[in-house]
């Protein structure tokens, strides 16, 4: 039977059908997103207020990350070793019962020092070459180019600088990352964190693990002052070192680079990476509330005034609530943004001083 284009329309109106029906999902989902019950944001003044709201959230924090401790015991193999005029790069893996190898290299200074270093954790964003970058690899154009457009090779700089750093490599990236056609052409990060939901278990939770795992490891180096650490990273790599800051009081500063987002608003873009996931967070808070469990720690945030993977609508409220907890311990001043005009990359011109004057008075 022959049915003429009107009256197809009619028809499929009369069915209930709505041409707006496809957009209908996302919709309600930003709308929940703006309305979030964000229930246990920090809304007091004094400092007893801030220390009792800190446990409240981070036990909820705890309960939505699930098991996130490194293991307590595991084995060390050593890999390549090249020594450069300045520093020392290992590459090592860690190997724990029941977990996946954690790759890492460990950057060691050269040259005299009087007692033990300071250390950091660096922490990678998303990209090709995973930790290469950050221990400042660049054997070819291309990751010499990566490094030059993001400032990656910020961990490499640090060690020049008298650090000890350990690099860890998160999944799934780099050498953590499979074959492109065992995710069927879709995100990695979007493919293995429905994974691991099925699994019970979550991404982000994961490689929290990790980096405190690659933590651990640099705290028993015998080189090391393990009562001087901090914690730096870009992008991605700036949310773990945020999240791992909020949840290990030993890290005693944090420079997070590139990750001064909300969660509310990764919802309303077209896309939210699975590695940034914690299941249920809005409905307790968001990053400024992660944020807030550092203080009253120094932690630098570096934003590029050309970075367009940071909403800048979002920020000033942001900024606001990652301020509360610190106004009310009397830590204003440990608090840094350091606003530069720049793209997405690390900066380090406020953060490098503030390293310094916490980890080597």
């Amino acid at each position: 039977m022959r049915v003429h284009r009107r009256g197809l329309l009619e028809a499929l109106l009369l069915a209930g059908w709505c041409p707006t029906r496809a957009q209908d999902v996302n919709r309600h989902i930003r709308s929940l997103a703006g309305n979030a019950p964000l229930q246990m944001t920090f809304k007091g003044s004094t400092a007893g207020e801030c220390r009792a709201w800190q446990r409240r959230f981070r036990a909820q924090l705890d309960q939505l990350l699930g098991d996130y401790r490194p293991p307590m015991r595991w084995e060390v193999s050593e890999g390549d070793s090249r020594e450069f005029s300045d520093h020392t790069r290992t590459s090592l893996r860690l190997a724990a019962e029941g977990l996946a190898d954690l790759p890492l290299y460990l950057l060691a200074p050269r040259g005299d020092w009087l007692g033990k270093r300071p250390a950091l954790v660096a922490l990678h964003g998303h990209g090709p070459f995973g930790h290469d970058a950050v221990a400042g690899i660049d054997g070819t154009p291309e990751r010499a180019q990566n490094i030059r457009d993001a400032n990656y090779d910020f961990g490499r700089q640090l060690a020049r600088k008298g650090y000890v750093v350990v690099v860890p490599c998160m999944t799934p990236f780099g050498v953590r990352l499979d074959a492109r056609e065992e995710y069927g052409g879709s995100d990695p990060c979007a493919v293995t964190f429905v994974r691991m939901q099925l699994l019970g278990r979550n991404l982000m939770s994961e490689n929290l693990r990790d980096v405190l795992w690659s933590l651990e490891f640099l705290a028993q180096q015998p080189g090391v002052d393990g009562s001087r650490i901090g914690c730096v990273g870009l992008s991605y790599g700036g949310r773990m070192t945020m999240l791992a800051a909020a949840v290990e009081p030993r890290i005693r500063v944090a420079a997070i680079s590139g990750a001064l987002n909300v969660m509310q608003e990764r919802i309303d873009g077209r896309y939210s990476c699975g590695a940034q996931v914690i299941p249920g967070l809005l409905q307790f808070g968001d990053v400024p509330e992660i944020a807030g469990l550092i203080a009253p720690r120094p932690a630098v945030w570096e934003v590029g005034d050309r970075d367009r993977l940071m909403v800048k609508k979002w920020i000033p409220e942001a900024w606001e609530r990652i301020e509360r907890p610190y106004r009310a311990l009397r830590a204003e001043d440990r608090l840094v943004m350091d606003s530069f005009d720049g793209g997405h990359r690390w900066n380090g011109a406020l953060a490098e001083p503030v390293l310094a004057s916490v980890l080597r008075p």
